[in-house]
Formats: C-alpha cells, sequence, structure tokens
C-alpha cells in the first residue's frame, strides 16, 4: 500500500461550509503552495450531492477529494459496497472510516472501497473533549487503541488522529508502527480546538497533514489565513530538518 498524498506535510482545508460558498473557496486557494486536498463533509454532500462537488472541484484543481461521511464505517458490514459504490460514481479519490462498529465492520468497509479503487482513510480517536472516557465520553481508551491496531493489520497506511492532544499521537503512532505500518497522519483540531500545527509536527512522524477548517474558510481572506499557517509551519520544519542533521 502506499500514502495517499506524496507530500512530507501540507494542510488540507475541511470544506464543511454551505455549497453557496464553495465553489469561491476552492478558485481562490486551489494554487495554494500548502494546500495538498480538500476534505469535504455531509454539509456538502447532502446539500449538494458529491457528483455536483466534484464537478465543481475539478474545474480548479486535480488536488484529491477525501469525503468525510462523519462518520462512515458504523453500520452493517453490508453497506459498505454501495458506500464504496457512491464514492467511486462521484469520482471522490479517498473515503474517511471511524469504524467504530467493530472488527468486522471495518474489515467489510475497508476492502469495499479497496476494490472500487477508492483510497482508504481510518481514524477513530477525534479531537473534541469528552469523546473517550478517560475524558468523560463514552468510548473506551482501549478500544479505540485497538481500532487502530485493527486497521494497521488490515494495511491501512493513512490515519485521522488528533492534532490537538500530541500524547495520543505518539500512542497511537506506537501501536501502528508495532504493526509493521509506517503511516501517514491527517490531524484535525488545530486553532478553534486549541491544537498547534508546530507542537503536533514534533511527534507525527515524517508524513503528515494538518486538516484546519473555519480558521481557513471563515476567515474574509483564506488564501491570509493559509499563508498565516503555512510561513511559521514551514519554518518549524525547516528547524526541525536542521536539527536532525
Amino acid at each position: 500500500m502506499t500514502w495517499l498524498l506524496s507530500r512530507s506535510y501540507s494542510l488540507i482545508p475541511a470544506c464543511d461550509m454551505p455549497f453557496s460558498d464553495y465553489e469561491e473557496f476552492v478558485r481562490r486557494t486551489a494554487e495554494h503552495p500548502s494546500v495538498s486536498a480538500y476534505k469535504v463533509g455531509f454539509v456538502l454532500g447532502l446539500t449538494a450531492g458529491l457528483p455536483r462537488v466534484v464537478e465543481v472541484t475539478r474545474r480548479y484543481t486535480m488536488k484529491p477529494i477525501l469525503y468525510d461521511h462523519q462518520k462512515a464505517g458504523t453500520d452493517i458490514p453490508e453497506t459498505g459496497k454501495p458506500f464504496a459504490r457512491v464514492l467511486k460514481q462521484a469520482g471522490v479519490d479517498c473515503g474517511i472510516l471511524f469504524p467504530q462498529a467493530g472488527p468486522v465492520t471495518m474489515r467489510a468497509w475497508v476492502e469495499a472501497l479497496r476494490e472500487e479503487g477508492v483510497a482508504v482513510m481510518v481514524g477513530g480517536w477525534m479531537s473534541h473533549q469528552g469523546y473517550t472516557q478517560s475524558q468523560g465520553g463514552f468510548l473506551a481508551d482501549e478500544a479505540l487503541v485497538r481500532l487502530y491496531q485493527e486497521a494497521a493489520r488490515l494495511g491501512v497506511v493513512d490515519y485521522v488522529m488528533p492534532g490537538n492532544q500530541p500524547a495520543v499521537i505518539e500512542r497511537l503512532l506506537r501501536v501502528v508502527r508495532e504493526e509493521g505500518i509506517d503511516p501517514a497522519l491527517y490531524m484535525p483540531g488545530f486553532v478553534a480546538q486549541g491544537g498547534s500545527l508546530e507542537e503536533a509536527a514534533k511527534v507525527a512522524g515524517p508524513r503528515w497533514h494538518g486538516i484546519v477548517g473555519r480558521a481557513i474558510y471563515g476567515s474574509p481572506d483564506p488564501v491570509a489565513a493559509l499563508d498565516k499557517l503555512w510561513s511559521p509551519l514551514q519554518a518549524a520544519m525547516h528547524a526541525q530538518s536542521a536539527d536532525v542533521s
């Protein structure tokens, strides 16, 4: 398996915006050097439909489109095939799964996406407070660790991990690597949720991509917002490379 993105690090706008704003947002940001892909979710998918979202995106860029169903992979195993078929027919490049329904569903949905030629990304640990049992939530921390372990055993190489929780990133990375996987990370939880791109970069390993939503699409000037995030991040990465060498 190969990683979805060949770049070492980048930014991915999370486009949880009305469809009426989407085309102008993509037009303005498509050529920004930080942007490697676009993540679209249910707001766009349910209002405009994925084929139309893909068609508008392709007017300006061929960068990958990641579909986050928020959250896919929580149903019975048999619904994986129609889900994968819908993404393929729409022209989506990658499906993001949060397979909290268990390992049988995970395997079925991962295999369904692969059969359709759609890239697979797996997450499980979210970036907001009150999610895991250790933070007062419903889901057992150890169950989520096992989720990443089982995904690694299926050969998944692209993972969503919470960018505002460096200790969790380190823990999950260790689990995935113990299964022989050299992963690429896709990390939400920055700016509005308090995470620091520079701090996450210190623990994320050589391949990672920051997913940022409101701080970019909520800005009156999304290009300036990207510049504000990208310039210090590049400086930090160059300094980190110099320290390693």
